[in-house]
């Protein structure tokens, strides 16, 4: 199943707030309520991010009455406006609403407009499945068989349309008969390991542990990881990736012990106009995230105490390994190797315009 889909003229995607206990369904028919499923998390990982703001955008164009395709255009940058500012760290939303204007633009009229962008959706939610599902074999080669393999996060199917990223890859390598164990790095604050990429290998079959975020250096020093894989919101034109806060350190600690590091990213989260990750933005979320956690049923800071939430952190591309896209590999110099992959895919990740080489 889909994590986010069209679905008679309206939005449906998983809740993915109320998991693991219950599965169940949000139904959406305006652009503003994308885009607070979007700040809720509701909906949460770049490539699902990135459908929902173009089934935004798509439904935009629905509802808006304007006759004319200069009204309808108007009344569609102000969604945009209203989808870019719902996240600003993951470049997928960014470009899935740049590819929707774009393709209303070139269209003569506003009807011929509606209809391209849910076209122009759709597309980007059935391509994401279909890059997934590549990016899945190419870093599949990567895991060796019998492999402990490290994870951060979620960035399985319900951080995508489907299948995942990182956890696309683990798959594809379960589903090739590589006998694999995942740690499962819990993912404080909101627990995306504990609650959500938990119940996604459970669902697959696939053996794993849940360790503490804390753990995860132990099991490296000890040996008892071969490979790092872990999801990305931003990837810099040189290979600096901004990825779920705690990534960072993951990657400094595995570079010490020897640890291959690899995040995994369709080619639509590189970001060639980002030139380092010092220039990507990281979302500030709310301090409640934090002080509104219990423990023994009561709350686990005191009354009125400073919080500092970043939702992200960066890894400079030194840290980096390798970079697992749905067109191979990309190795140092990132510089280079990245531009290449993103020609490959025949746009550049954040603008969509078709390579001329």
């Amino acid at each position: 199943m889909r994590s986010v889909e069209w679905h008679h003229g309206r939005v449906r995607m998983i809740d993915q707030r109320l998991l693991p206990t219950q599965l169940d369904w949000l139904e959406l028919d305006e652009p503003g309520e994308i885009a607070q499923a979007i700040r809720e998390m509701a909906v949460r990982g770049a490539p699902a991010i990135g459908a929902a703001a173009a089934f935004g955008m798509a439904l935009a164009a629905q509802d808006s009455t304007a006759s004319s395709r200069a009204d309808l255009l108007a009344d569609l940058e102000a969604a945009a406006t209203t989808l870019r500012a719902a996240r600003p760290t993951a470049v997928n939303l960014a470009w899935a609403v740049e590819r929707i204007m774009r393709r209303v633009a070139a269209e003569p009229t506003a009807a011929q407009m509606r209809s391209a962008a849910l076209e122009q959706a759709q597309a980007i939610a059935d391509e994401d499945v279909a890059i997934n599902r590549r990016l899945g074999q190419v870093g599949a080669a990567l895991v060796p068989d019998g492999a402990t393999i490290l994870h951060h996060c979620n960035t399985g199917a319900l951080a995508t349309v489907d299948y995942g990223t990182a956890l696309g890859v683990i798959r594809a390598a379960h589903e090739a008969g590589k006998q694999v164990h995942v740690l499962v790095d819990e993912t404080r604050p909101r627990l995306q390991g504990a609650r959500l990429t938990a119940w996604e290998l459970q669902q697959e079959g696939i053996p794993f542990t849940l360790i503490a975020d804390n753990a995860a250096g132990h099991f490296l020093r000890t040996g008892q990881v071969d490979i790092v894989l872990v999801g990305a919101d931003r990837v810099a034109a040189n290979g600096d990736v901004a990825n779920k806060i705690g990534t960072y350190k993951l990657a400094v600690v595995a570079q010490e012990n020897g640890v291959p590091f690899y995040p995994c990213v369709p080619t639509s989260t590189i970001d060639l106009a980002t030139l380092s990750g010092d220039d990507i933005p990281i979302e500030e979320r709310a301090a409640e995230e934090l002080t509104g956690l219990t423990f023994l049923g009561q709350p686990i800071a005191p009354p009125g105490v400073q919080v500092a939430n970043p939702a992200f952190d960066v890894t400079p591309h030194r840290y980096v390994t390798g970079i697992v896209t749905e067109n191979g590999v990309a190795y140092p110099p990132y510089a280079t190797t990245l531009a290449g992959m993103v020609r490959l895919a025949g746009r550049a990740a954040v603008t969509g315009e078709k390579d001329d080489d």
